[in-house]
């Protein structure tokens, strides 16, 4: 449950910054949008990424954003195995 609702911010934070960005207001900082993601938020901020073609083709936000997936997909396999075992 925790996790949708972290999409659900995430996205909207998205959906927010890219209406920001358009009316050249202030920015939502990008160390915050990957914090959303780093939190579970990453299936919303992928969703908000294709379906609102915001922050998916600059490189370098790539590159963390996929860095917080890997550590979260990581985190859950791992915790997935030692509660298991």
């Amino acid at each position: 449950m925790v996790s949708v609702l972290a999409s659900v911010v995430a996205f909207l934070a998205y959906a927010e910054d890219k209406a920001r960005a358009s009316r050249n207001a202030w920015r939502i900082p990008e160390a915050h949008l990957h914090l959303l993601a780093l939190c579970g938020g990453w299936p919303g901020a992928l969703a908000a990424q294709h379906l609102l073609r915001h922050k998916n083709r600059k490189q370098e936000f790539q590159i963390i954003f996929w860095a917080s997936i890997a550590i979260n997909i990581g985190a859950l396999a791992l915790w997935k195995t030692t509660v298991s075992a």
